[in-house]
């Protein structure tokens, strides 16, 4: 039995079931018979709001302890206050901060807050290591209608790929991707659009971006999010903004670097769910992310020069006005010597990559409107058929796909990530 005014902290895996009384959820109500299911590496404070009796089961690492009061910080209080009182709709919110600091959670607690006072909201969820919205690696975004316990429960409504899970490797194309969300989201009726932004606040090049961000989306409301004094020259910067820094909640609980991958491993799980391989033919789909079906075979000569520098007969060569990609199978050798003296004989710029090399990049498969469908894991590329065999649910309406640089396997584990066509790109 929890008192009155006290909180329920449980870390999961774990089951929690209200017997009786009263608690919320970051100001969703959790009445008595409610059930909830949380998962390895998430915590969910239940505020106790009448005397209260849980029914607990805890996996192996599940935790469950009591704390003394609420563990909504009085700077959340008067945070989302401000917000709801803002005169301008819609109102246009973005929230920054270090990997967990809490970002998600104060997102759900303004939602849940809004949602009361019936106010329209919408959330772009920008964080691509830990997306709830949508899958990892990617931008999602949705309207929120119902009170949140979990934002992986959400369904997105649209999802950008950018096949990395953060963003200093692909800061135009995420800035890029949010600009068009934010308009996309503004188009339907909203009071309150949310923008959760990713944990990357360190260094010049993170501060930059963050300032970049800021500048392409003009938020109304800058909310910063820190433990100690680490945003203080971000929001400095921010001149033309009006910035509300705020603290962390004593709720928020460090993760690991495995236990944040086993979240994002979750989150593939979801979206490769029956999932089966399929085949594509690469004359059939519009190809981002690999050099593949935007040129044509190299002629005669060309390939006589090719096969003469590196001493045997690539599987498959396309080329492009200034570019050469040649493919070498498994047994066959060359390096970057041999790649630069091709280019200096061509002069073009050339990239080598083996078979295989593609094996377990993730992919995103979309129709011929660019609307996502969902992701794919690309199991191989048949140079000779000239097929895609992606490891995906979506079996029709595939136009275009879009590949990443995460590798994944078909249990949604997390394999590392694999530059072998970046450079090249």
């Amino acid at each position: 039995m929890i008192e009155k005014g006290k909180t329920l902290l449980v870390d999961g895996p774990a089951s929690v079931t209200l017997l009786s009384g009263e608690t919320e959820i970051l100001g969703a109500d959790f009445k008595a018979s409610s059930k909830m299911v949380i998962r390895e590496g998430k915590r969910v404070p239940f505020l106790v709001r009448e005397k209260a009796e849980f029914e607990l089961l805890l996996g192996e690492k599940g935790v469950a302890n009591e704390f003394e009061t609420t563990t909504i910080p009085q700077s959340w209080e008067n945070a989302v206050n401000m917000v709801l009182n803002e005169k301008k709709e819609p109102t246009v919110v973005m929230i920054v901060g270090g990997i967990d600091s809490g970002k998600t959670s104060f997102c759900v607690y303004l939602a849940n807050k809004a949602l009361k006072m019936k106010r329209k909201v919408t959330i772009i969820d920008a964080d691509l290591g830990q997306a709830d919205v949508g899958p990892p690696s990617t931008i999602g975004s949705c309207r929120i209608t119902k009170p949140i316990r979990d934002p992986f429960q959400m369904n997105a409504e649209n999802i950008c790929f950018i096949g990395v899970t953060s963003p200093s490797s692909a800061s135009t194309k995420v800035l890029e991707a949010i600009a068009r969300m934010k308009e996309k989201a503004l188009k339907r009726p909203v009071d309150i659009l949310m923008i959760n932004t990713d944990g990357w606040i360190e260094g010049e090049d993170a501060v930059r971006h963050k300032l970049s961000l800021i500048k392409q989306v003009k938020p109304d409301v800058l909310i910063g999010i820190q433990q100690e004094n680490e945003l203080t020259f971000l929001l400095g910067a921010a001149i033309e903004t009006q910035k509300l820094p705020i603290e962390s909640s004593p709720a928020v609980r460090k993760r690991d670097r495995e236990e944040r991958k086993l979240l994002r491993e979750i989150g593939y799980k979801k979206y490769l769910k029956g999932a089966a391989v399929e085949s594509f033919p690469i004359s059939w789909v519009k190809v981002s992310g690999l050099p593949l079906g935007n040129g044509a075979p190299p002629v005669r000569e060309r390939v006589a020069k090719i096969v003469e520098q590196i001493g045997t007969t690539p599987m498959y060569m396309e080329e492009t006005p200034d570019s050469v990609f040649i493919v070498l199978g498994k047994e066959q050798w060359a390096d970057e010597e041999i790649a630069r003296s091709i280019g200096e004989t061509l002069n073009k710029k050339v990239k080598i990559v083996w078979q295989g090399d593609e094996e377990g990049l993730l992919v995103a498969l979309h129709d011929k409107d660019e609307n996502f469908l969902s992701l794919g894991i690309l199991e191989q590329i048949d140079y000779e058929r000239r097929v895609f065999k992606v490891y995906t649910r979506v079996k029709k309406d595939v136009a275009s796909m879009h590949v990443g640089q995460i590798k994944v396997d078909k249990s949604g584990k997390e394999l590392g990530q694999s530059e072998a066509f970046s450079d090249y790109l």
